[in-house]
């Protein structure tokens, strides 16, 4: 395995202004800068190409990555189709069927409008996917590990063999896990990709995303279509999501502390049908998991015994988690992905992605952790009384 300690300390840009001493760094709001003269260009001189303070926090993530560089966007979505544009109208891209809604998406729409074609597969056999690429000669392979949202975990060292094999990108969205927990280019990865309005800002506040690539050509190719699209972050966003960078470590700590709690709460319990957390020992991927993770992160899934009916007496009176999309802020939320975050997709492709009407992801925030399982527990409480008054009814007949 492909694999090498790479520094976790967020330190860019503090203490370096030699102006003024300031320890946090400036921000630089302006959207222009001057020419020391007639064709004398500075490093700097429009911010949508290029931001000192959008740099360091670029700096920052690839830093983390381990990588060459890093674009830093101004949504997730935008980190997502700024990759595809490194493929053509006749190269293909295989990504998996149980992918984020907003990556099936885009990815079905860009494809039907004849950017690129466009595979869906299910990445649990890379023995498959392999056949799948002798077929196809695919030029890029999109990993989501662990996936969206139902956390099934993809050997990233056996795809990246398998990748190069045949000559195309391996891209891995390590959103989920961030570089904290999973160095996905450490383990032969070619870019990395993140919303970073999830973890890395942490605060639900920002909107934003970035992209990371082995090598310096990948990043200057990266860098000039961000320019040309104009899909870069602004300064503000950079400076707010740079500040949620520096607690990231203390802040998943505290995630997956809560999460592990609460996974083996649902684990046992009588009202949760199955759950689906990587941290447990029953999840099948659990021991990829622990080979190529360094932690299992804050986002459990779950399917509730009774369907749909009892989704909504779970919701219902919940008071620490809020039903809302998105995940990775300080705060915990509730999401019912088919009809939410997966939305766009079919029926048949949810279905055929595991995404079945009782499944339900929380993303577990920092609150106090007795707190949350007091929440959950009540939500259960109510799933129990519901599923339980058919049963006694049918008992009795």
């Amino acid at each position: 395995m492909r694999h090498q300690k790479i520094t976790t300390t967020v330190r860019a840009g503090i203490d370096t202004d030699v102006q003024h001493g300031a320890v946090m760094p400036p921000v630089y709001l302006s959207t222009n800068f001057n020419f020391a003269g007639l064709g004398e260009q500075r490093e700097y001189d429009y911010s949508r190409s290029g931001n000192p303070t959008r740099d360091l926090l670029a700096d920052a993530i690839s830093q983390l990555e381990g990588g060459q560089g890093a674009v830093v966007t101004n949504t997730g979505m935008s980190a997502v189709v700024l990759v595809t544009y490194l493929l053509g109208a006749n190269d293909t891209l295989i990504a998996p069927h149980n992918c984020y809604g907003g990556c099936y998406r885009a990815f079905s729409s860009l494809a039907g409008a004849g950017r690129f074609k466009v595979r869906f597969a299910d990445f649990t056999q890379p023995g498959s996917i392999r056949k799948l690429c002798l077929r196809e000669r695919p030029k890029m392979i999109w990993l989501e590990t662990p996936s969206n949202p139902l956390l099934r975990v993809t050997d990233i060292d056996a795809m990246a063999d398998i990748a190069h094999e045949f000559g195309a990108l391996l891209v891995v969205d390590n959103t989920f896990l961030t570089p904290l927990l999973q160095q996905p280019l450490s383990l032969g990865a070619d870019i990395v990709v993140h919303s970073t309005t999830k973890y890395i800002n942490g605060h639900s506040d920002v909107v934003g995303g970035a992209v990371v690539a082995r090598t310096p050509s990948l990043v200057e190719e990266l860098a000039w279509w961000a320019n040309c699209v104009g899909s870069t972050a602004s300064a503000w966003d950079s400076a707010q999501t740079m500040r949620g960078l520096r607690t990231l470590h203390a802040r998943l700590r505290c995630h997956e502390e809560n999460a592990q709690a609460i996974a083996r709460a649902l684990e046992h319990h009588d009202a949760v049908s199955r759950v689906y957390y990587p941290g447990l020992v029953s999840h099948p991927d659990h021991r990829l998991a622990r080979s190529q993770q360094s932690g299992f992160g804050g986002i459990i899934s779950f399917e509730l015994a009774g369907g749909e009916r009892s989704v909504e007496a779970f919701l219902s009176g919940l008071k620490c988690f809020t039903l809302a999309e998105s995940l990775g802020g300080v705060e915990s939320l509730v999401c019912h992905p088919a009809t939410m975050t997966h939305a766009a997709m079919t029926e048949e492709a949810q279905l055929d992605a595991g995404i079945g009407p009782a499944l339900l992801r929380l993303s577990v925030g920092i609150e106090h952790m007795p707190d949350l399982l007091g929440d959950i527990a009540r939500g259960l409480e109510r799933v129990q009384k519901l599923v339980s008054v058919p049963l006694k009814m049918a008992c009795s007949a």
